[in-house]
């Protein structure tokens, strides 16, 4: 078959069913998907050649009851500036997003376990551009020597452990932090960036994000290994029963506060 017969030939979507569109295929290990049913995949999901039609199956079946995650997350906190990371931190739990608070449901962020996350980093990406003058014939040539506009990008890369994703990447600045855009300077004269306002405006971000999500993730294995533990007896001090305490540290015959 020619490429072009190829291209023009009708596909089905191995997920919905549907007519696949012109230049609306989304290629599987063993099958072919639709944009539409792509768009509800995790958007930090990579690993979609690399899976078969079973697993994109799973997926979205994991991504339809996500629905009802974001439906009982309750905001507790914002971080970031235009990507969000929402805390619910009675729960236990996070969202990243670019969506608005009021627009979180239609969105369905994936729902997170603080205790899921591995690491956090912060990642500092330096750039610089060349800045030329036009010579006596008007050419733009180099100055000499060479004079740059330094930029910075800042982002926080969070490791989690999930079944269809390990990795979330937070820009945090919209655009380019430029630091001597005004002044452009050689390499011996190099500007620190952290005499920029900006620039320590999104690393404070940076930081507060890092600090919260692995204090959060600690804090919750924590949690986690002391309701595995195995529960020690003690003697009720309001009914004398000897007594293993329950969830709530209360003596399971007479419910009294075995702390309190």
């Amino acid at each position: 078959m020619s490429f072009f017969k190829k291209l023009f030939e009708k596909k089905i979507c191995d997920i919905c069913g549907e007519e696949i569109g012109l230049l609306g295929n989304r290629k599987l290990e063993d099958g072919n998907m639709c944009k539409d049913c792509a768009k509800k995949l995790s958007p930090f999901f990579s690993e979609r050649r690399q899976s078969t039609i079973e697993d994109i199956k799973q997926q979205l079946e994991y991504r339809e009851e996500n629905k009802n995650a974001v439906a009982s997350f309750n905001v507790t906190r914002v971080l970031g500036d235009s990507t969000k990371i929402y805390l619910d931190e009675d729960a236990g739990k996070f969202m990243v997003t670019n969506a608005s608070q009021k627009n979180i449901a239609e969105e369905n962020p994936d729902v997170i376990d603080f205790a899921s996350v591995t690491n956090v980093s912060i990642d500092i990406d330096e750039d610089k551009r060349e800045e030329k003058t036009r010579d006596k014939d008007g050419n733009m040539v180099s100055y000499n020597p060479p004079r740059y506009i330094f930029s910075y990008d800042i982002s926080v890369t969070i490791l989690v452990n999930h079944p269809y994703f390990d990795e979330i990447n937070v820009r945090l600045n919209n655009s380019d932090i430029q630091i001597n855009r005004d002044y452009p300077v050689t390499m011996l004269r190099k500007p620190d960036p952290n005499r920029s306002a900006e620039y320590l405006e999104y690393m404070d971000m940076a930081n507060d994000i890092k600090t919260t999500l692995t204090t959060a993730r600690t804090q919750a294995r924590e949690e986690i290994k002391s309701a595995a533990a195995p529960k020690q007896a003690v003697v009720c001090p309001w009914c004398g029963a000897t007594t293993k305490p329950d969830k709530s540290g209360c003596c399971e015959y007479c419910g009294g506060a075995i702390n309190g």
